[in-house]
């Protein structure tokens, strides 16, 4: 493997992890806000 493929393709997947992290994070609130009004 080349390493700049490496140099790259590593900042493009770091990003991408951290944006379905924070989308992960809000989409679970607004499901736990969901659910809290749901019951409510």
């Amino acid at each position: 493997m080349d390493w700049r493929i490496v140099v790259v393709l590593a900042p493009i997947a770091l990003a991408g992890s951290w944006a379905v992290f924070n989308i992960g994070k809000a989409a679970l609130g607004q499901l736990q806000t969901f659910i809290d009004n749901r019951e409510a």
